[in-house]
């Protein structure tokens, strides 16, 4: 075990997407302030996300970034849509553990231009909404009060998208917009029903965060449709049409400090809550709500 005066010491947490990206530097800055590790990750590409995934040695590499800071890891390549393979890894985990505190649902795909488009559709849902309910699910008969659980939305999910000019242009891309719309609305009703328990469960909403999920080629032509052939040099300028701040995006670590806050004990008392980290973007599109 590491140092035992961080934020989560003592505490195990389970963490999907832990390969790369925003799932990757939730899993270490939880290790840098105490907590042991289940690290899972699908491992292989999906043939409609026009991106690589990360490969196994991605999850290798978060292992070792979770190991130098002096606490153990379990890694276990598992396709969150498979809830027998999240079973089987959470119970390796189990294993070595012996209880599970925290849950991080950072797996996700964007679909946007995912082709075919229907399948893509349905590659988005399965992975988004129901590898974040697959995942708290296998979870939750180990949790008990005092856990937390954090999944990962977008502002995508916030934002007005009633007018369609286009159906049945991009199904994968609103399949992102619908998965995480429909993932926070069942971690409200299920934060509900856990409260009795003493179990908190929190939905954390990036906005453009700089991963290899935006600096791709699909996301380029997404921000820069008038272009054939966008760069990240012709997209980046555009990015910041969805933040108020003057920033084209975020960092994954300013993300991992909204996850570490809900997932220690100085959020002991805040559940159900939607905490967008999205440099006021929500606030070009919503008059003030309480």
């Amino acid at each position: 075990m590491g140092e035992t005066q961080g934020r989560v010491a003592g505490k195990v947490a389970f963490v999907t997407g832990a390969g790369r990206g925003q799932g990757r530097c939730h899993a270490v800055r939880l290790a840098e302030e105490g907590a042991d590790i289940i690290a899972v990750d699908i491992c292989h590409d999906i043939d409609t996300i026009g991106y690589p995934m990360a490969g196994p040695e991605d999850l290798d590499e978060t292992a070792r970034l979770i190991e130098k800071t002096g606490q153990r890891v379990v890694t276990a390549q598992a396709d969150v849509r498979d809830t027998a393979a999240l079973q089987t890894a959470l119970e390796r985990g189990l294993a070595d553990f012996a209880k599970l505190d925290i849950v991080v649902t950072a797996a996700g795909v964007a679909g946007m231009k995912g082709q075919p488009p229907l399948q893509a559709w349905t590659d988005v849902i399965n992975t988004n909404l129901i590898g974040t309910i697959n995942t708290i699910q296998v979870a939750l008969p180990h949790l008990r009060e005092g856990a937390s659980i954090v999944a990962t939305g977008s502002t995508a999910a916030l934002m007005d998208t009633s007018k369609k000019d286009n159906p049945g242009k991009d199904p994968g891309g609103m399949a992102y917009v619908h998965s995480k719309r429909a993932l926070s609305s069942y971690v409200h009703d299920l934060a509900t029903e856990l409260s009795a328990f003493g179990i908190r469960a929190n939905v954390v909403h990036p906005t453009n965060t700089n991963t290899p999920m935006l600096q791709s080629e699909p996301m380029y032509r997404s921000f820069r449709p008038d272009l054939e052939n966008p760069t990240r040099a012709d997209a980046e300028p555009v990015f910041g049409v969805q933040q108020a701040m003057k920033i084209p995006f975020v960092e994954p670590e300013d993300i991992s400090n909204a996850v570490l806050w809900l997932a220690s004990d100085e959020a002991r008392y805040v559940t159900g809550l939607q905490l967008r980290v999205d440099a006021g973007g929500y606030l070009k599109w919503y008059d003030y709500r309480a």
